[in-house]
């Protein structure tokens, strides 16, 4: 007789996660500071407003020859903004070239040289996931913890696999997953597996449901994403950071991106490995343990996540109101406000993630993401926030604001232009003046503004480029230093065409935001980027119209500003065959644009790879219910995983489930059943102890005769 499989969940160990309140601020042992730590502030902070007091006295110069019109006005109070918000990258970038030169101590003794650490904690590894390809998601798990075995710490850590998803076929595929998971690794005792009925407030709400009913056996836990993947020896180090600094709230890893197939996932991946940590280093450098919190790939102290980060609804309606989205930030400051330490640890490698294959696809995710970060204008007033925490959340709302910005920028510069080629000066206006009033600009100054934004913008990445160049793994890494630069122009020319539809996509998020729509929760696609032409055609359609009428009025002021504005209307007219052309599969350029982890992958990287294609050669997760009835292990085990057996909580009057019994209660067979039921009901049906007994009878019950 075989023995009942184990169980998928450990013992229940509660752990209290009060919401928090943001108009009181919790008294908090505060942490000891560094003068070090002020000076560099001051050169990034100070630094960045130097330069931008120093280019608006020269765009006011420019703009200024013969008096300044309302629109020259706009054009240099948006010029202004949009300037500090470059030149704080810019000084950000050099502490970052400083801070790579001569590390700071950062108070947790991580030393990537030094023998693994030994542990005297437990660790609990927690992989969120929302409707993903199972393959994938248990591949990149399975490579970890192998990794993590081959350490020896094995035994201080345990992994949960925290399901959110809602389609009820890849569900059953992750439960079968699972089976196969810990079949292939043994790992019963520290495997585990929930998924919620109910995906109450989306990722947050799935981690925080976890800390209410495991956290208390775990000293930390260490927050995956569904394309995540560590090495053994990172998680060691980790772990072992946290022991040794006891006010250690949170420590976030630096991702490196993987696994790219499509030129535009080539192109970020290469951008990120090489721009990447340079920009890391600086926010690392000068933050200190006011950091901030990515979302994944970080180890946080479970009891300071549930004693300070329970997160509380924001009134109003969505967008604005709601569970809060982008909770990464706000866990950070709540964190920070409680007085526990939020540190970044750039440095430690083999933390890896995968980018947006697409275009489209990153419109997608921005959208949520610009949603979130402008719902933390409400979060903002928050008491007893530390101020790091709070210009943390006024960039995350600047990343977005800026892009209309930029647009109206470009769109009052246009208007200046027009102003100037078509409406008759005004010499002299009716109010007395000696002089008369000649609108003008001053070309030669103009350039000189335009050729120093440019280096502003343009300077951080050849520092990236330089010191890569000192670095001979590295620099071998990304195939030499002639390949790596020919990738940084690669690289920079496609950023520049792409640029200007992320402009208008980011604005029009924008806008849709501040219009009042949610933009829902929908699953990130992974590994292939390509999207019909059709799809692509009707959705960058009107950037393609925009360009074309952005040319048209430039053409029609002069010859010149045409060329000026080419790169702008350049990538906007060519919107739809640059998002074709970088989401393919197999782009051209393929000989740049190489990574280290690409031309010589880690070890827990291939693993990943050849288990994704060994476990996913089956293809995509068949229909769960004759799944089920094909399998009696796999059906066993899905009773024994559904809460309280299946049978109604008291207080659950979801519709779908006595909707689902009633469809089920008439059809004939399973053909008409799936055809009675909608998604939801399917998956409520299957969580259902009477609704799944009726839909496994129907599955093995023979086909009518005839």
């Amino acid at each position: 007789m075989r023995p009942p499989p184990a169980p998928a969940l450990p013992p229940e160990a509660p752990l209290a996660m009060p919401v928090q309140s943001l108009r009181r601020a919790p008294p908090a042992e505060q942490l000891p500071r560094r003068a070090s730590l002020f000076v560099r502030r001051l050169f990034v902070i100070g630094g960045a407003a130097v330069l931008t007091v120093f280019a608006a006295r020269e765009m006011y110069r420019v703009l200024e020859v013969g008096g300044l019109t309302l629109l020259e006005s706009l054009v240099l109070g948006l010029f202004v903004v949009l300037f500090a918000w470059i030149g704080f990258s810019f000084t950000n970038a050099l502490s970052g070239a400083l801070t790579m030169l001569a590390r700071p101590d950062d108070g947790l003794g991580i030393d990537a040289s030094a023998p693994l650490p030994a542990l005297s904690t437990r660790t609990a590894i927690l992989m969120p996931t929302y409707n993903e390809d199972p393959s994938r998601i248990f591949a990149g798990l399975q490579a970890t913890y192998e990794s993590l075995e081959a350490t020896g710490a094995l035994d201080a850590f345990d992994f949960f696999i925290l399901s959110d998803t809602t389609d009820a076929d890849v569900w059953i595929a992750e439960e079968a997953a699972f089976l196969a998971l810990r079949a292939r690794t043994g790992g019963e005792a520290r495997l585990f597996y929930r998924r919620r009925p109910r995906n109450i407030d989306r990722k947050a709400g799935n981690i925080a449901e976890w800390v209410t009913r495991f956290g208390g056996a775990y000293d930390h836990m260490l927050v995956l994403d569904a394309d995540s993947v560590m090495t053994g020896a990172c998680i060691v180090r980790l772990a072992g950071a946290m022991e040794a600094s006891p006010r250690s709230g949170l420590i976030q890893t630096l991702p490196v991106i993987v696994g790219g197939r499509t030129l535009f996932a080539r192109m970020q991946q290469f951008a990120g490995r090489l721009y990447g940590p340079l920009i890391a280093y600086g926010l690392a450098g000068w933050h200190g343990p006011d950091s901030n919190y990515w979302g994944h790939n970080a180890i946080i102290r479970t009891r300071a996540f549930a004693g300070c980060a329970g997160l509380p609804h924001l009134t109003g309606r969505k967008p604005f109101g709601g569970h809060i989205l982008s909770h990464d930030f706000v866990e950070a400051a709540l964190i920070r406000r409680g007085g526990w330490g939020v540190n970044m640890v750039p440095w430690l490698e083999g933390s890896y993630e995968e980018g947006p294959p697409s275009l489209t696809d990153l419109a997608v995710r921005d959208r949520r993401w610009c949603q979130g970060n402008l719902q933390h204008a409400a979060v903002l007033p928050t008491r007893g926030l530390n101020p790091l925490s709070r210009l943390h959340m006024l960039v995350g709302i600047g990343s977005y604001a800026t892009a209309p910005l930029w647009l109206i920028m470009l769109l009052a510069g246009l208007l200046t232009a027009l102003q100037a080629r078509f409406v008759p000066p005004d010499y002299f206006p009716a109010e007395f003046s000696l002089f008369p009033n000649w609108p003008a600009q001053d070309p030669v100054r103009a350039a000189w503004v335009f050729v120093g934004t440019m280096g502003v913008l343009l300077v951080p990445k050849l520092i990236a480029y330089a010191l890569m160049l000192f670095q001979g793994p590295l620099r071998r890494g990304f195939g030499g230093g002639v390949r790596a630069f020919l990738s940084l122009l690669a690289e920079t020319l496609i950023a520049g065409l792409i640029a200007p539809v992320t402009m208008l996509a980011q604005s029009a998020a924008v806008a849709s935001i501040l219009a009042g729509r949610d933009g829902g929760w929908q699953p990130q696609r992974r590994d292939d980027g390509s999207v019909s032409a059709r799809q692509t055609f009707v959705h960058f359609l009107p950037h393609t119209l925009f360009g074309l009428l952005l040319a048209g009025a430039a053409i029609a002021i002069s010859l010149p500003l045409f060329f000026w504005m080419s790169p702008v209307v350049l990538g906007l007219v060519l919107a739809v065959p640059l998002v074709l052309w970088t989401g393919a599969a197999r782009p051209l350029l393929a000989g740049v644009l190489k990574t280290p982890e690409e031309i010589a992958p880690p070890a827990v990287l291939a693993r990943a790879k050849a288990l994704a294609r060994e476990t996913g050669a089956a293809g995509p997760p068949g229909e769960a219910t004759s799944r089920l009835a094909a399998d009696p292990a796999l059906l066993a085990a899905h009773r024994a995983m559904l809460p309280d057996d299946g049978q109604r909580a008291p207080g659950d009057y979801a519709p779908e489930r006595l909707v689902a019994r009633a469809k089920l209660h008439d059809a004939p067979d399973l053909v008409a059943a799936l055809g009675l039921l909608t998604p939801r009901e399917k998956a409520a049906a299957l969580g259902d102890h009477e609704a799944l007994e009726r839909l496994i009878a129907l599955a093995v019950r023979p086909p009518p005769a005839g």
